[in-house]
């Protein structure tokens, strides 16, 4: 099917959201029963170029799935367990001091009560991450330069790490679910464990065995043309342009948000976690990476995920239907500057929709619900006449 086309149902749902004050361009790739389809509609900024089917997208939060998937090829390999403390590999992390309470001074602490795991790392019960209410916790992770946002942190490393450790955490290990940082810690732990950059784990484990060649921290020489403008709303809602170029290697390999990659390579990740994590992964470690592990009082008031969602190892799955694009065992997640991606075991769906324009923008989930509706309810298929 050349590019550009694909079902017509699914290409009129998202046609309507082309062009400011909607999104300039889209890319959507949905596959069910074996076959693949595209919807390429839009330019790749305002009033630029059209848009390609290959274009490179910041995927940001759709880089936690993949982070998570490299730390448990390490678990199937040995180098990881999954229940043993990280202290060794974190000694930033070692045990910990834990607020009294989380609204409370940051000198009223109390001592851990057990380690971190890199289970509790996976499932975001680490004890920190997006802290929501303003709050001493919440200012100090802002200026210390930890503190979960859509843009990538310019700090090396072991100074993030640093910087992290020094402060309480929120939370005792396991009690609670906190966004996001569970993944950029994975990413520092998945380099130290195996002596290698991020990038190059990634790569090995998870980007070349699936065929995601445009996928990465930074974008290959000759590449620019391929990167979307990206865009997010000013204090009065009119859409900006984002100064994000990623021509280079970051100084923080983002394993919570980094990555750059092709709708197509989204599709080709959640499509092989749908189909048992062949080859990167056992369908014995993809079980658990795509369950809920949350408890009903963890999921309850658990920002950003949404109300039918529990979380796995790096994604929400949903809990109960709640519609025709949220049935039991779905699981995914979306990307802040505009991405989204799911796969179905009910339906042997996967869909994936890159925008360049940030989901906060006065629209956003309009579209993207247009889309899990009907990539989720019937691909887009016409009625039978």
């Amino acid at each position: 099917m050349p590019d550009g086309h694909g079902p017509e149902r699914l290409r009129r749902a998202l046609a309507g959201h082309i062009g400011l004050p909607g999104v300039p361009g889209l890319v959507a790739v949905v596959r069910r029963d074996g076959e693949t389809h595209a919807v390429v509609l839009g330019s790749m900024a305002a009033g630029g170029a059209p848009m390609r089917r290959d274009a490179l997208f910041r995927i940001a939060s759709l880089t936690k799935p993949m982070t998570a998937a490299a730390a448990l090829a390490l678990v199937e390999d040995g180098t990881l367990r999954l229940d043993d403390p990280v202290d060794e590999l974190l000694p930033e992390l070692a045990a910990p001091r834990v607020l009294r309470r989380p609204d409370g001074p940051l000198h009223d602490t109390v001592p851990a009560e057990r380690a971190i795991t890199l289970r509790d790392l996976l499932t975001f019960r680490l004890g920190t991450g997006a802290v929501l209410e303003p709050s001493p916790i919440g200012t100090a992770l802002d200026e210390a330069g930890v503190a979960p946002g859509p843009d990538v942190s310019p700090l090396p490393p072991d100074t993030w790490m640093k910087r992290l450790g020094a402060l309480p955490l929120v939370h005792q290990p396991g009690e609670r679910w906190m966004y996001h940082t569970g993944s950029e810690v994975l990413g520092v732990l998945i380099a130290r464990a195996t002596g290698r950059p991020l990038a190059d784990v990634l790569r090995e484990r998870i980007f070349d065995p699936l065929g995601m060649h445009g996928t990465g921290f930074h974008i290959a020489p000759g590449d620019a043309p391929r990167l979307v403008t990206s865009y997010a709303p000013d204090d009065t809602g009119r859409l900006v342009v984002r100064d994000d170029p990623r021509d280079r290697p970051p100084g923080f390999p983002s394993g919570g948000g980094g990555l750059v990659a092709t709708a197509d390579d989204v599709a080709a990740f959640f499509g092989a976690m749908l189909d048992g994590g062949g080859p990167v992964l056992t369908r014995a470690l993809v079980e658990p990476m795509t369950s809920d592990h949350l408890t009903p009082a963890q999921r309850a008031g658990a920002e950003p995920l949404p109300g039918t969602s529990g979380w796995g190892f790096g994604v929400a799955v949903e809990t109960r239907r709640s519609g025709p694009a949220a049935r039991p065992g779905r699981f995914g997640w979306q990307g802040g500057l505009g991405t989204t991606a799911f796969a179905d075991p009910a339906g042997d769906v996967v869909g994936v929709l890159c925008t360049q324009v940030a989901v906060w923008a006065p629209g956003m989930q309009r579209l993207m619900a247009d889309f899990w509706n009907q990539a989720g309810d019937d691909l887009g298929r016409e009625p039978e006449s």
